[in-house]
């Protein structure tokens, strides 16, 4: 199934769904591991620990948030696609980036994650029939999405976070390069 194929387009996910082609989930989410895969490791890894704004998040945390983002909604797409009509618990994204002290880790370590729980998804997406895609289930605070909704969205919320990591913190390895 392609992208034009979701049943109805989901309130504040459409940023995101809507950063990625109209292709099949297996070939946008394919595009997505094929992109983290072409990281530029060196040019993120030069970053270091500096961010754009005071209470900004380092590039180790997006990709720590990128993973736990990427776990929530694979349990969240599991339990629509089977049939689960209770609400999902909300998933506050703040938290979970105090208290994963991503800072501690190498950048390798969580882009191999990273990887790792991407290809889960792939699969997980592979094992659904085309009924469990358009089935739907509510988000914490009552919007509806399906289960093909969310194959876009996590291709284009590592989209969306990749094009920040560009605009605002590349910008800092050319200011360090002039300081020096």
């Amino acid at each position: 199934m392609q992208k034009s194929d979701i049943p109805k387009m989901p309130e504040y996910f459409d940023r995101y769904i809507n950063l990625t082609d109209d292709l099949t989930f297996s070939e946008a989410l394919q595009i997505s591991l094929n992109e983290l895969e072409s990281l530029p490791i060196a040019k993120w890894e030069a970053l270091g620990e500096n961010v754009y704004a005071p209470g900004k998040w380092t590039t180790k945390d997006i990709l720590q948030h990128l993973i736990d983002t990427e776990r929530v909604f694979s349990y969240r797409i599991t339990a629509f696609s089977r049939g689960d009509s209770q609400k999902m618990l909300a998933f506050d994204e703040d938290l979970y980036a105090q208290n994963a002290n991503a800072n501690r880790r190498t950048l390798e370590d969580l882009m191999a994650e990273l990887i790792l729980v991407r290809k889960n998804y792939i699969a997980l997406y592979h094992s659904f029939t085309s009924e469990m895609l358009l089935k739907s289930g509510k988000g914490y605070n009552g919007s509806e999405y399906s289960v093909l909704a969310m194959a876009f969205m996590i291709p284009g919320h590592q989209r969306w976070h990749f094009k920040v990591v560009e605009e605002r913190y590349f910008p800092l390895l050319e200011l360090k390069s002039q300081l020096l």
